[in-house]
C-alpha cells in the first residue's frame, strides 16, 4: 500500500469504492478527482524512464552473454602434442638465450650497485650510531660558543658524508663508462 493511500485512509476513516453500486458507468473517482503534484508526475516519469532503462540494459545483457557457454566451450584450452626435432628446439632455446641473457645481466649488476649502496649506508648508520654513543652528554652549563661549535662540526660532518657519497657515485659512473 502506498504511502498516499495510507494517508487517505487515516484521515477519512474507511475506504469508499470508486465504483457507484448500481450503474458502472459512472465513475466516482472522476468526482473526487485527486491532482497529483507536479513534482511527484516528473518524479512518477522519472522513475518509469529509469525502468525502461533497467529493461534495455537487462536486454543488452541478455544478449550479450547468451552466447557465453558457446564461447566458453570454443575457448577451451586443448593439450596438443606436436613432435619437433631437437635441432629447432636447440635453435629456439639459443634465440631466447641471446634475447633474455642481457636483459638478467643488467638487472644483476642492479641489484649489486643497489646492495653495495645499502652496505654503504649501513656503515654510515653504524658509525653514526658509534659517534652518538661516545659523545660526551652535553650539560646545560655549555656556553653558547661550545653550543655553535658543535653545530658547525655536525654540519660539516654531514658534508663530508655528501661529498663522499657524490664521490662514490662518480667513480661508479667512471667505471661503467669505461666498462662500455
Amino acid at each position: 500500500m502506498s504511502r498516499l493511500s495510507r494517508a487517505t485512509l487515516s484521515s477519512r476513516g474507511p475506504r469508499d469504492s470508486v465504483f457507484t453500486r448500481g450503474t458502472a458507468d459512472v465513475y466516482r473517482g472522476d468526482v473526487q478527482s485527486y491532482k497529483c503534484p507536479v513534482d511527484l508526475e516528473e518524479c512518477v516519469a522519472s522513475l518509469e524512464d529509469c525502468c525502461e532503462e533497467a529493461c534495455e540494459i537487462g536486454h543488452l545483457l541478455r544478449n550479450g552473454t547468451q552466447d557465453l557457454p558457446r564461447m566458453t566451450k570454443v575457448l577451451q584450452n586443448q593439450l596438443v602434442f606436436a613432435l619437433t626435432p631437437s635441432s629447432t628446439l636447440q635453435k629456439y632455446k639459443a634465440d631466447l638465450i641471446d634475447e633474455v641473457e642481457p636483459a638478467i645481466l643488467e638487472l644483476i649488476q642492479r641489484a649489486q650497485i643497489g646492495l653495495q649502496a645499502v652496505e654503504k649506508k649501513e656503515k654510515t648508520l653504524e658509525t653514526k650510531l658509534e659517534v652518538a654513543q661516545n659523545r660526551p652528554i652535553i650539560n646545560s652549563q655549555t656556553t653558547a660558543a661550545q653550543k655553535l661549535e658543535t653545530r658547525q662540526l655536525a654540519a660539516l660532518t654531514k658534508q663530508r658524508e655528501r661529498l663522499e657519497d657524490e664521490l662514490k657515485m662518480l667513480e661508479q659512473e667512471v667505471v661503467v663508462l669505461v666498462s662500455l
